[in-house]
């Protein structure tokens, strides 16, 4: 995909879940007595920490994002505080902090400029190529590894990520398509292929039909499962006595991993036995925020 940095690359994100991420701090009532550190482990356009850093002068930001789009663009954004806020060319798996921090935010979700944005090849609602990497720099795209993998690796991948029950059909598509054509031209012969493998009433439903597939070509791409449970391997130990993880996730996948290491962690306190969900307003005003499930937890 095409890799320059130009302004039409900037984000258009609305962050989600704002007032909920910085009420979840008050649960380390400390931090607001001193100069204290954060970590914003998905960075994205630079919206949670916009807030954050504009609400507590004496704070600083370390910021993680592996996409170079959203680092340019959270740079822009976060300007006026330059002087607080670090922006790191990592995912947070990777991540190794130099000192323990007061707390950490992760927003899982695909941001708005990687969905809108047609070169990114996230969506089906604009014609990209088959793409999906937020880090463009990474070697293997959605079309390679349809390519690559056999009908039944491809039809476990769908089942496992999309928890879709028609993979093994859609996989079959898929690859009889491969071998006609060659290769998908983008994202909207993906999606039809995939509806095709539909009863006609399936394919006009609220949730386009090639959903769920779309979701699990993103995350095996990405490899966003294994980062997860790497994160929350290693996050607690990022943390100062007391200090709060506050993590948003937008599917059953990872909502899973992260409710199952907040409950049993022995190093975290669970603060949050059911997810806090977004509220009505701000779903009318952001239909993207309506799965969004927002977990907190306290280092012990």
């Amino acid at each position: 995909m095409q890799t320059d940095l130009s302004d039409s690359f900037l984000f258009n994100h609305k962050s989600v879940m704002t007032n909920e991420i910085m009420a979840s701090l008050e649960y380390y009532p400390s931090i607001f007595t001193k100069k204290f550190k954060g970590i914003d482990a998905t960075l994205g356009g630079g919206g949670h920490s916009y807030h954050l850093l504009k609400q507590y002068p004496d704070l600083e930001i370390i910021g993680l994002d592996q996409d170079p789009f959203a680092r340019k663009s959270a740079s822009i954004k976060l300007d006026e505080f330059k002087t607080r806020i670090k922006i790191n060319d990592s995912n947070f798996a990777t991540f190794e902090p130099n000192e323990k921090v007061s707390f950490v935010i992760a927003d899982l979700g695909v941001n708005s400029n990687q969905l809108d944005n047609p070169e990114r090849g996230f969506s089906f609602q604009k014609d990209g190529p088959l793409d999906m990497r937020m880090n463009p720099f990474i070697e293997i795209d959605a079309e390679k590894l349809i390519e690559n993998l056999s009908e039944k690796d491809l039809a476990d991948l769908i089942y496992k990520y999309g928890e879709e029950r028609l993979s093994r059909k859609i996989s079959r598509k898929i690859k009889m398509d491969l071998k006609e054509k060659g290769k998908y031209s983008g994202t909207k012969a993906l999606a039809y292929s995939i509806a095709g493998c539909f009863p006609p009433k399936q394919r006009y439903k609220k949730i386009h039909p090639a959903t769920r597939t779309f979701q699990a070509l993103r995350i095996a791409v990405n490899k966003e499962i294994e980062a997860l449970e790497k994160f929350l391997k290693v996050v607690p130990d990022w943390l100062l006595p007391g200090g709060i993880i506050s993590i948003i996730s937008f599917h059953s996948l990872e909502d899973r991993l992260v409710k199952t290491s907040f409950k049993n962690d022995q190093r975290l306190k669970n603060l949050t036995k059911k997810p806090i969900t977004p509220s009505s307003k701000e779903v009318e005003l952001n239909k993207r925020a309506r799965s969004g499930k927002l977990r907190i937890a306290q280092c012990k």
